[in-house]
């Protein structure tokens, strides 16, 4: 964390700021290590742990929708004390479940997160062993050409990230009112 000092004169206490954390440099002065270390690498494992949270997500509310699913219509067909109560419930979580799905699109999250670390990944080994775009280029070009692809890649998964979230709010304003 950075430390924020005062201005001169000032008596208040140096604050510790978590964000952004972002070291102030000279123009040009990243060398590839330290942007390897500190963009891609935290960059692939911020989307691996998102794909991994997003993919859970989606699997776990896809397993209680398709079992809830299932086991409403043979609910209904077997008499016990309180079946009309059961159903009910079930029948709202598999529709709570749906309708969130269709909100936060967990499915979409966890691909467009999975395909962005593992493009990253491929970048990454592509710049090290000096291979496909890379393949004799100097050591600036190659530095340069491999910031303007991991950046390209993350701005459009951030892209791609908006679009997923306001499609659908946009497409239900348009809707006309029933």
């Amino acid at each position: 964390m950075a430390n924020v000092k005062p201005e001169s004169g000032s008596a208040a206490p140096v604050q510790k700021v978590s964000y952004p954390r972002l070291p102030p440099r000279p123009f040009s002065s990243l060398p590839p290590e330290d942007y390897i270390a500190e963009r891609v690498n935290e960059s692939i494992a911020w989307y691996d742990k998102q794909a991994t949270k997003h993919k859970k997500l989606y699997l776990r509310m896809q397993a209680v929708t398709v079992i809830g699913g299932a086991l409403v219509p043979v609910l209904v067909n077997i008499d016990f004390p309180y079946v009309d109560y059961v159903t009910t419930v079930i029948s709202l979580l598999v529709v709570l479940l749906v309708s969130l799905e269709s909100v936060y699109h967990f499915r979409e999250q966890w691909t467009n997160y999975r395909s962005t670390e593992q493009n990253l990944r491929n970048e990454y080994f592509l710049f090290t062993t000096n291979a496909g775009s890379y393949t004799n280029l100097k050591n600036e070009q190659a530095f340069n050409l491999l910031v303007s692809r991991v950046e390209e890649m993350i701005g459009m998964e951030n892209a791609s990230t908006l679009k997923v979230m306001t499609t659908v709010s946009e497409q239900k304003v348009k809707e006309p009112a029933g």
